[in-house]
């Protein structure tokens, strides 16, 4: 008897000791509360870090962003500002090149009309109406008057004819500077002419034109003997 009751009370302590030892056990696997905290502000702390280096990045790249397209702004402006000016020259040079061609050439009088001018009290200013080329419409037939489109070295040829009796004689202008006079005179009856020319600088607007001397008188017919001439040799 006294044996059964050893071993119940050995049995019953060493049941008591493994439930302790298990409890233990359990209570040393839960996490401690304190712990727990330290992790959660760590976690806290550094998504507010990654929260501020985002919102750092999201600025920089706004900033790149209105950066580029203002740079790419600027490089429409600049090209358009290119293309427009790039036409402009290209223009001017198409202007140009149509101003350097440059050559007439007129006589005096219409077929059908004449067949003397003059002669007057005063110098007049010839205008040479009949146009056989006006390459570049620098000469007037209305007024006579040649005006240059372009800086450059041009050449004139001035033509004169008449009869005999009537000095024949006429002088080329270049605005209001005497050039040259194509002059001629014999007593005899018959025809006669006279002729000259000069090579002149020109700015762009000056003019060129012949000029009858008072008393004298010039004739054509519609052979066209009396002429003014003129191109552009090169420009300046």
């Amino acid at each position: 008897m006294e044996v059964i009751v050893f071993f119940s009370l050995l049995l019953s302590v060493c049941t008591v000791s493994a439930n302790l030892a298990e409890a233990d056990k359990s209570s040393n696997q839960q996490p401690c509360p304190q712990d727990t905290q330290a992790v959660l502000r760590e976690l806290t702390a550094s998504v507010a870090v990654q929260k501020e280096q985002i919102t750092v990045l999201q600025k920089e790249t706004q900033e790149q962003t209105a950066k580029l397209k203002s740079e790419i702004d600027q490089l429409k402006l600049q090209s358009t500002d290119g293309a427009a000016k790039l036409k402009t020259e290209i223009d001017a040079l198409k202007q140009e090149l149509q101003a350097t061609h440059v050559a007439f050439s007129a006589a005096v009088l219409l077929p059908g009309t004449g067949p003397y001018v003059g002669p007057f009290n005063t110098e007049t200013t010839l205008v040479f109406k009949h146009v056989i080329t006006n390459i570049g419409n620098a000469y007037n037939p209305s007024t006579g008057i040649f005006t240059a489109p372009v800086r450059g070295v041009y050449h004139f040829e001035l033509h004169m004819f008449g009869h005999g009796g009537v000095a024949v004689g006429a002088y080329l202008y270049k605005n209001q500077g005497l050039v040259v006079i194509a002059y001629e005179h014999q007593t005899a009856a018959g025809e006669l002419s006279g002729s000259n020319g000069a090579s002149l600088l020109l700015e762009v607007g000056d003019q060129v034109f012949v000029r009858l001397l008072d008393g004298r008188r010039i004739y054509d017919n519609q052979n066209h003997h009396t002429t003014f001439s003129g191109h552009l040799i090169f420009t300046m």
